[in-house]
């Protein structure tokens, strides 16, 4: 039975989580339940030109803002490219890494808030300030935790580098994101998870995106402890990913693209995992009794996020699982 008005976190990174994040908030306002906080991966970010960028939180708060853009699934919707040009043509930054001068803009305020001595956490805080987000968001952790990849030649690379330069083509061997094992839960991240009543997992990347979230030493504790439902829902439809190169991510750390494989990946918290019950797609609905097998409830939903109308719907049918 649903809760009348939930305490909710939820775990989030990228586009999916972007969307499913709206969708959260949607059915939030519905029950006029308290906002949600959604911890955010911050294992993507990087230093590029001398500013701090941070993908994923600029992706949700962007998207929670409405001034994200849709079609192309990253930045402010109308951004132009003039000093990104500028830098190109002082070969600074990367030239296949394309930064727009509005989402400039945040780097820079965010960078010399950094400089004054913030946190990420106090960043975040403060950036949304400016728009009425309706979440409150909160970073995985405020240490600098980059992801590098390690490809099967041996070579290093930046995830940023591998995922929009190479495009996920060079062929991954592991994950690493150096540093995370000295790092701790950002203020109010562990609270959060341990009074909420529902911990919902979006579908975001397994490995890049949640993975790095429950490597912070502490977080994963957390969540296997906490007295709240832990639901997750799957970012895979028809056996396929439903954006970016998430299979490859899988492939390299031997899991199978599929609904049930990343149930299993995440775990049944009966079994030293992390979750209690798995949203998966109705296209996916024959996998529900492997699913179960691994200690789950399964529940079958439609899960394609189209527009906010359906990606509450689906928030709503994780609360409800």
């Amino acid at each position: 039975m649903l809760l009348s008005q939930p305490r909710v976190v939820v775990l989030a990174g990228g586009v999916g989580g972007s969307r499913f994040s709206l969708g959260v908030r949607a059915a939030l306002r519905r029950l006029n339940a308290p906002e949600a906080t959604v911890v955010v991966n911050t294992g993507d970010d990087l230093w590029l030109s001398g500013v701090r960028l941070q993908p994923d939180v600029d992706s949700i708060t962007y998207a929670l803002a409405g001034v994200n853009d849709t079609e192309r699934g990253w930045g402010r919707a109308g951004d132009t490219e003039r000093v990104n040009e500028e830098l190109q043509a002082w070969g600074a930054g990367w030239p296949w890494f394309t930064l727009g001068d509005l989402d400039l803009g945040t780097h820079l305020a965010r960078t010399g808030w950094l400089r004054d001595g913030l946190t990420p956490t106090q960043v975040l805080a403060r950036m949304a300030q400016r728009w009425p987000l309706g979440i409150r968001m909160l970073p995985m952790t405020d240490s600098e935790v980059d992801t590098h990849v390690l490809l099967e030649d041996g070579g290093r690379l930046h995830f940023q580098e591998w995922w929009t330069r190479h495009r996920a083509k060079l062929t991954p061997r592991a994950f690493e994101n150096p540093g995370i094992t000295d790092a701790v839960p950002a203020p109010g991240v562990a609270e959060a998870i341990a009074g909420a009543d529902v911990v919902l997992i979006a579908p975001s990347n397994p490995i890049v995106s949640i993975g790095p979230i429950l490597a912070v030493p502490g977080i994963r504790d957390a969540v296997r402890q906490t007295s709240a439902k832990v639901v997750g829902v799957s970012p895979i439809i028809g056996g396929r990913v439903v954006r970016g190169m998430a299979d490859v991510c899988l492939t390299a750390v031997g899991v199978e693209t599929s609904a049930a494989a990343v149930a299993r990946h995440y775990g049944a918290r009966s079994a030293d995992g992390v979750l209690d019950a798995w949203l998966l797609a109705e296209e996916d609905s024959a996998s529900a009794s492997e699913v179960e097998a691994a200690g789950l409830r399964a529940v079958v939903a439609p899960l394609w996020m189209r527009d906010e109308a359906t990606s509450a719907a689906i928030a709503k049918a994780a609360l409800e699982a």
